[in-house]
């Protein structure tokens, strides 16, 4: 199994990671301020707690919790994060090859960087589907099918980040560590 990036070049990867990186940032700055009209009590954190109403009436009380203009937002906010979970998913499958190429070229955790790479697409997969779930329900088709739809697909989608958050984190941590042990080698 191959990356999917193997033939870019270096300079290309570099150019394109900065800037998914700024429209990430640009992205999250803009969703995070459309979750501020549909932040309530029911939905303390906006649309993530949206994501996560497990059952039908945890998402009912949100959506009764949220006046015209919130409910305007959460679909804006829905519907925009169809163009974010492109964005997001490239950005995070860049830094994933860039860290697996550095450190596990030729290893046998370099198969587990390539399969997180095409796993972080299926992620983004399932933020889609998540998002027709609670579009349906922003929609007035309030039905336990589409909040499970919602609810499922978004926690599988967190448990594939939540794993190559931990798989950045990690390979970051032996990045700086690896930098300041060749730093102390050219000191002596």
């Amino acid at each position: 199994m191959k990356s999917p990036f193997i033939n870019l070049s270096k300079k290309s990867i570099d150019n394109v990671t900065l800037l998914l990186l700024v429209l990430m940032v640009t992205c999250s700055v803009f969703l995070k301020y459309l979750d501020s009209y549909f932040t309530t009590d029911s939905s303390i954190n906006g649309i993530i707690s949206f994501e996560l109403a497990k059952e039908l009436s945890i998402a009912q009380e949100m959506l009764s919790s949220w006046d015209y203009e919130g409910k305007i937002a959460a679909s804006l906010s829905v519907g925009f994060d169809y163009l974010y979970l492109i964005i997001y998913s490239f950005f995070i499958a860049f830094l994933i090859h860039r860290l697996n190429e550095a450190f596990w070229k030729n290893k046998f955790l370099y198969k587990f960087g390539v399969g997180l790479i095409y796993a972080v697409f299926l992620a983004a997969l399932f933020d889609g589907i998540e998002n027709i779930g609670l579009m349906q329900l922003l929609l007035g088709n309030e039905t336990q099918f589409w909040t499970s739809i919602a609810y499922y697909f978004a926690i599988i989608k967190f448990i594939i980040l939540a794993i190559s958050f931990l798989f950045l984190i990690t390979n970051f941590i032996l990045l700086l560590a690896t930098r300041r042990t060749n730093r102390l080698e050219r000191l002596k």
